[in-house]
């Protein structure tokens, strides 16, 4: 087959063609051999990896300006030497031949995150979400399948606008939402604006939640770590400086388990009006509360002083990465601007799903189930510490997805971090690698909400065995 018999069929192999190259231009040599040292170097290199799918013969030709004939001498050659498998009915692939040229390819490992906070993904409620979900589809108009506002759908909006004031009682005009992919991105485009509009640092908790820290680093911001005691963040000592911008997990603070009292809320915000700064709230793991009633946010004291964040990382699952941001008028216009410079808008199908579980009551419920069944976990962690480690406490209220447990005396770190690793069914995770300015302390960082009430038992005797004698 000739060249122009084959130029009509359609080039569908760009990037293939792009890893070979002109093959015309590589030498004397037989263009059946060019084509195969090409794909062989590709294959050597890991580019090509085993079991790529290799287009077939006359579409490649096409590509590559041959004729069909060149391509499949070179697959014969390369089928021969062991490089490419033939197979009946699936095409040419690549063989398992080991990357030899240029650096190794990094070796393959799950992403196994250690996350005291993570929630019972078995109990992700996929009736109600499969019901919302066709919801969405069945209502939402041929037009809103766009590119959207970057705010966010207005259904999820309004529907957030209503939720956030009746059970936190935040102040959330619609049109100060922002729906983002989750608190991680809120965070990130909180500190870009701040950045830009002047603010160079931001008050942290210490301890606080290294991945926090670390965006709001990479947002421009320097962090200056602001301690915390059982009573929330040290207002007083935010004071002493001359920050224009702090960063704080009032309602359950992460991962002391503290929450900011009254005295200090009240201090926190006339600190943020005497100072005209910002105080950015991530109302991390308010609506679990198994003692009494969540307290109600910041923002909803003083709206134009606080950028409210939550998500629904903790409540339904983190992989759907929804969030919001409730923004003060000053900095609203500008967080929809990078909101739209970063993805131009959050996906429509899971805004409105949300949209519809919350209008049904659905999360309401959901929330109603699963607050009962994470109290019950803290419940069996307690009586585990109690009988497996005696001698040390569980501190901070009884809320969220986390505790910390405190030994009786100091251990040493290496010993907490055996302990540490003993207990990863619990996401076990030493206090002090969430220390960012004041001096490390014993305890350790467990999470509940993943584990079932046998494997919080087993971590914890796992634990117990790795601790100092005097302290089991």
């Amino acid at each position: 087959m000739t060249w122009a018999k084959s130029s009509a069929v359609k080039r569908t192999n760009p990037g293939l063609r792009l890893e070979l190259g002109d093959v015309h231009a590589q030498g004397p040599r037989a263009l059946a051999g060019t084509v195969a040292d090409a794909l062989r170097h590709a294959v050597r290199a890991g580019r090509l990896p085993a079991g790529t799918r290799l287009p077939a013969s006359r579409s490649l030709a096409a590509d590559l300006q041959v004729s069909r004939g060149v391509v499949v001498r070179a697959y014969e050659q390369l089928t021969a030497e062991g490089y490419l498998l033939a197979r009946t009915g699936r095409g040419t692939v690549v063989g398992d031949v080991p990357a030899t040229e240029g650096d190794p390819p990094p070796p393959s490992r799950p992403f196994v995150p250690t996350n005291p906070g993570v929630p019972a993904l078995g109990w992700f409620p996929r009736t109600e979400w499969l019901r919302a979900m066709e919801t969405a589809l069945r209502e939402l108009p041929d037009a809103e399948l766009g590119y959207g506002d970057p705010r966010g759908h207005p259904r999820l909006r309004a529907a957030l606008a209503a939720y956030l004031g009746r059970t936190r009682a935040v102040v959330a005009p619609v049109d100060r939402i922002v729906v983002t992919a989750g608190f991680a991105q809120a965070t990130r485009l909180v500190a870009e604006t701040l950045a830009a509009q002047g603010v160079t640092a931001i008050g942290v908790e210490d301890p606080g939640s290294v991945g926090v820290i670390e965006t709001l680093r990479r947002g421009g911001l320097t962090t200056c770590p602001v301690p915390v005691d059982e009573h929330g963040l040290d207002v007083a000592a935010l004071s002493a400086g001359d920050l224009r911008a702090v960063a704080v997990t009032p309602a359950h603070q992460f991962p002391t388990g503290a929450v900011l009292g009254p005295a200090r809320r009240t201090a926190l915000l006339e600190w943020a009006g005497a100072r005209q700064a910002v105080v950015v709230e991530d109302d991390y793991d308010a609506e679990y509360r198994y003692d009494r009633s969540p307290v109600g946010a910041l923002q909803g004291l003083a709206p134009e002083r606080v950028v409210y964040g939550g998500s629904i990382s903790k409540t339904l699952a983190p992989g759907l990465r929804l969030g919001w941001l409730v923004a003060p008028a000053r900095l609203a216009a500008a967080l929809v601007e990078r909101k739209h410079w970063a993805d131009i808008a959050a996906p429509v199908l899971e805004q409105v799903a949300l949209a519809a579980l919350i209008e049904s009551g659905g999360l309401d419920r959901h929330l109603r189930r699963t607050a009962a069944r994470y109290a019950d976990r803290r419940r069996r962690l307690l009586t585990a510490v109690a009988r497996h480690l005696p001698d040390w406490t569980v501190t901070g209220i009884a809320a969220g997805l986390h505790a910390v447990l405190v030994p009786g005396a100091p251990v040493p770190a290496a010993a907490l971090e055996e302990m540490a690793a003993a207990g990863p069914d619990v996401g076990a995770v030493p206090l002090a690698a969430y220390r960012h300015g004041s001096a490390p302390c014993s305890g350790l960082v467990v999470g509940y909400g993943a584990a079932t009430p046998d494997r919080i038992d087993r971590a914890v005797a796992d634990m117990a065995a790795r601790a100092p004698l005097r302290l089991r």
